[in-house]
């Protein structure tokens, strides 16, 4: 095995997927071809002021500590809600980055092994969504479940995977084109952590990427025992190499067991942006980006050319993710490419007023806001992006090709 693969390479992942970006290269880029996501022309309406947008996106990995969960501490059946949320937000949160606040229309794709997985965790899921979909219509916010598919795949699949595709459409001209980023101009964080006045519970910030380090790194090698929860072909010192168990408190932060820390719902921040559009309009944002796979690597893949992302205010690491370092020793350069790191939402503005409003709107929602850094001109590659992170005396950069 080559030394230098990261944790998360020998583990068969990869938070820039760099291979997938390289097999769709020649496809059609859509309409706003800088967009956070591909918008499409309106196909389902045929009209030219209106446009279609069509995202797919899962819980990833997220699902199998879930199912290890729910069998090794007493088969608490409410942890298949938060799972669902995690689907549905990753897909929710990357339509929002493009100015879309719904109405969305929703189908759900589960793939299951049938002699681990019962209905009843099936019925869950659904539950789940419902009511997060109930959530949201408080806000103004519309997500129709269209149905989908519950495909018992034993013979593919060692526990479950959890998908969603959601449609929406919108006019053309409310559309958040992220190619718009430029030089100058400032970047607001919106964290992760705390408790918005949507949520029920406090959020340690972990979101839905990661969570193949994150398992295997904290938990102990008692779990070893559930082989379902990982690949045969894994070598076996990666697989639940940590000290921990699912209910031991976090270090730092005892309002959660290691369990509930990385089993925290995936926050949405769908409220938030539609009270900014609310009370600031859309030509006051450059951009939105969700902080998903890329965590604070993610901007660089938008804006123009010749600029450079400047992260040197960012929170204070969460515990959560200071234990995932500490566990491991994880590269703190690793860190910042595969976890959000404490903010989760970030939108571009050209001015400190507007900064100022998008922190006084997300705090007055119990959203901790801030400008965590600035965009400037990158006057060493005229072609290129690239991101800069100074955090904790420490300072990364991160090149991308324009």
């Amino acid at each position: 095995m080559a030394q230098n693969k990261s944790r998360y390479a020998q583990r068969g992942v990869s938070s820039g997927k760099a291979e997938v970006h390289a097999a769709i290269t020649g496809l059609d880029q859509g309409i706003f071809p800088g967009a956070f996501c591909k918008v499409l022309p309106d196909i389902l309406g045929g009209d030219t002021d209106w446009c279609n947008i069509k995202h797919a996106d899962g819980a990833g990995t997220k699902a199998g500590l879930a199912y290890l969960f729910w069998k090794t501490t007493g088969r608490r059946i409410n942890v298949w809600k938060g799972i669902i949320q995690d689907s549905l937000v990753m897909n929710l949160d990357d339509l929002g980055c493009v100015g879309t606040t719904g109405p969305f229309i929703v189908s759900s794709a589960i793939g299951r092994n049938k002699a681990l997985i019962p209905g009843e965790v099936v019925a869950q899921l659904i539950a789940g969504g419902e009511e997060l979909f109930a959530m949201l219509r408080k806000y103004g916010i519309e997500c129709r479940n269209a149905g989908g598919e519950t495909a018992d795949l034993g013979d593919l699949v060692r526990t479950i995977v959890i998908d969603n595709d959601i449609v929406t459409r919108m006019p053309r001209a409310d559309v958040i084109d992220a190619s718009n980023i430029t030089a100058p101009a400032l970047i607001v964080g919106f964290s992760s952590t705390g408790q918005a006045i949507w949520e029920d519970a406090p959020n340690s910030g972990i979101g839905s990427n990661g969570l193949t380090n994150a398992r295997h790194d904290t938990l102990g090698p008692d779990y070893r025992e559930h082989t379902e929860t990982f690949a045969p072909e894994t070598e076996i010192d990666l697989v639940y190499s940590g000290k921990f168990h699912l209910l031991d408190p976090l270090p730092r932060d005892d309002q959660f067991t290691i369990g509930s820390a990385l089993l925290s719902p995936t926050r949405t921040y769908l409220p938030l942006i539609a009270y900014l559009f609310e009370k600031m309009g859309r030509a006051k944002f450059l951009g939105f980006i969700h902080c998903s796979g890329g965590g604070q690597t993610k901007i660089g893949k938008f804006g123009q050319r010749g600029i450079v992302y400047i992260k040197d205010n960012l929170f204070p690491t969460p515990p959560l993710f200071q234990m995932l370092q500490e566990v491991r020793e994880l590269p703190w350069r690793e860190m910042y490419e595969s976890y959000n790191m404490g903010h989760r939402l970030e939108a571009v503005v050209k001015t400190q007023k507007d900064a100022d409003l998008c922190i006084k709107y997300a705090e007055s929602l119990g959203i901790g806001a801030r400008i965590v850094g600035r965009v400037e001109k990158n006057l060493g590659n005229s072609v290129g992006r690239s991101v800069v992170i100074q955090h904790n005396n420490m300072e990364f950069a991160y090149p991308f090709d324009a």
